[in-house]
């Protein structure tokens, strides 16, 4: 089955590791490098098997070389996963050898972190490899993605709300946020900032509480069914993949979706049944590109006004995006894909090495060409 998910994804390269002294097992998956270095994070998650990983990995690094082309970067598709319960197999000797794995490619794949990592874990990281972003600023790193992350999905919701009612802001609207972690709870502080009504869920009790301490006119309700089936205007994934399933579909009663999940949709299909119901789909590969644009950044010398004005460009990408899948009869979906397949063949089908002209220098620097 392994090998069969590789011959089926086109992926240029896929590395397993693994290091029994430490218990690192690992997959780091590198989709295309026409464009750049593979760029993507990773995710340290308890899979039930290596075909589950493996597949993860897969999908994850494929929607990277979309959503790096997209946001206008210089880097390809890349992802790792580590395999294993973060809260209990995670130790400094298991992520630095994860980080000598990461070396060992040489500059084609550039790490960050994800789902069950976080910026303590790239400074460990980085102790092996030069090529760990989203480290702390106290090791030169730009600190934290989900702000750029947060900060994109708004810049994505409002260009929704600019195609779907001609105002870009949601003032006045009621949205539901599943899932209240690092991207979602900056995102419900910039949807209230905006005027918003925002309901919120999380499967943590505990991220939840956090967050209506803070902003106690927040609602909350028991889980992402529950949202699902309220009358919102915006209904907005922030959790892990998979959350456009057929039940959920099914049950949405928003006229538009957008967040900041990866992999949200649960079958091929589904974009095609959101549209149908009338549902207006925001890619999550566009809009949730702030955190890749921000660890990019990282590698010319972050610099947080730069990286947060390329962020607040997605707003005009997702308004490209939408105004071409009407013109054109297509999802936004498809749309989106087209254009990053488009922007992936302008830039040139050959692998990126080490020692090409737009590389970045081996002493770890950038120039303004781009990594």
């Amino acid at each position: 089955m392994a090998t069969d998910l590789i011959d089926l994804a086109g992926h240029e390269q896929v590395v397993f590791c693994s290091d029994p002294d430490t218990g690192l097992r690992a997959i780091i998956a590198l989709h295309s490098t026409a464009l750049g270095p593979g760029l993507g994070g990773t995710r340290f998650h308890p899979y039930p098997s290596l075909d589950a990983a493996l597949a993860d990995v897969l999908r994850l690094s494929r929607a990277m070389s979309s959503k790096n082309a997209l946001a206008g970067l210089a880097h390809g598709g890349g992802k790792a996963v580590i395999i294993g319960d973060p809260h209990r197999d995670k130790t400094p000797e298991l992520l630095r050898a994860y980080g000598r794995f990461v070396e060992s490619l040489g500059g084609r794949y550039v790490t960050a972190c994800d789902v069950g990592t976080y910026v303590a874990d790239m400074d460990v990281v980085a102790e092996e490899t030069r090529w760990a972003t989203g480290r702390s600023p106290e090791r030169g790193g730009a600190g934290d993605s989900s702000v750029l992350t947060a900060l994109g999905v708004f810049q994505g919701m409002r260009a929704v709300a600019q195609h779907v009612w001609g105002e870009p802001t949601l003032a006045g609207r009621r949205v539901g946020v599943a899932g209240v972690g690092k991207v979602g709870a900056k995102l419900t502080e910039h949807l209230l900032e905006d005027g918003a009504e925002v309901v919120v869920t999380d499967v943590d009790d505990a991220a939840v509480a956090r967050l209506l301490e803070r902003h106690p006119q927040v609602e909350a309700v028991a889980d992402a069914t529950t949202l699902a089936h309220l009358e919102l205007d915006v209904f907005s994934p922030n959790a892990l993949g998979g959350a456009l399933d057929d039940d959920t579909v099914a049950a949405l009663r928003a006229r538009v979706v957008c967040g900041g999940a990866n992999n949200q949709l649960a079958a091929p299909d589904t974009p095609d049944r959101l549209a149908e119901r009338g549902v207006v789909y925001a890619p999550d590969f566009l809009v949730n590109a702030g955190g890749v644009i921000q660890v990019s950044d990282e590698l010319h010398g972050f610099d947080m006004e730069r990286a947060a004005g390329r962020t607040r460009a997605i707003f005009e990408s997702t308004l490209e995006v939408l105004r071409t899948a009407d013109a054109e009869g297509l999802t936004p979906a498809v749309a989106a894909d087209r254009l990053a397949e488009r922007r992936i063949a302008a830039g040139g089908s050959t692998p990126w090495l080490p020692g090409r002209a737009d590389a970045v220098p081996q002493d770890g620097t950038a120039t303004e060409e781009g990594p």
